[in-house]
């Protein structure tokens, strides 16, 4: 149960972070003429072929702020149940790319079903 809580807990605060830092400036830099990506964006465009003029940028960013948050809050869950420091290293080694590669690439499925990619 204490897990489940630290789970909601830290979900919660990563993506209110997430959205003052990441969203807001990644909102920002859009709206200028270089248009400058995060670095999640620019892996989906270049893995998945994302067509930015097809996607709804607020939306992307809302998903990749929903995915990130549950990714670092699955990641500091799964550390957490180990009491020995060393463990809980080699626990987060072990899981950050796999869950990170997991999860971006269910988003990048998702999009892809959409026909949100470019037309290659």
């Amino acid at each position: 149960m204490e897990e489940l809580v630290l789970f909601g807990l830290c979900y919660v605060l990563v993506f209110v972070l997430y959205q003052i830092f990441i969203v807001s400036k990644a909102k920002k830099n859009y709206e200028k003429e270089d248009k400058k990506y995060p670095v999640e964006v620019k892996y989906l465009m270049g893995k998945y072929k994302l067509d930015m003029e097809k996607i709804k940028y607020n939306q992307l960013l809302q998903i990749v702020a929903l995915v990130s948050s549950f990714d670092i809050s699955l990641m500091v869950s799964v550390v957490s149940i180990f009491d020995n420091y060393v463990m809980q290293l080699v626990a987060a080694v072990a899981i950050v790319i796999p869950v990170l590669l997991v999860s971006y690439s269910l988003v990048g499925l998702f999009y892809k079903k959409k026909g949100m990619v470019k037309d290659v």
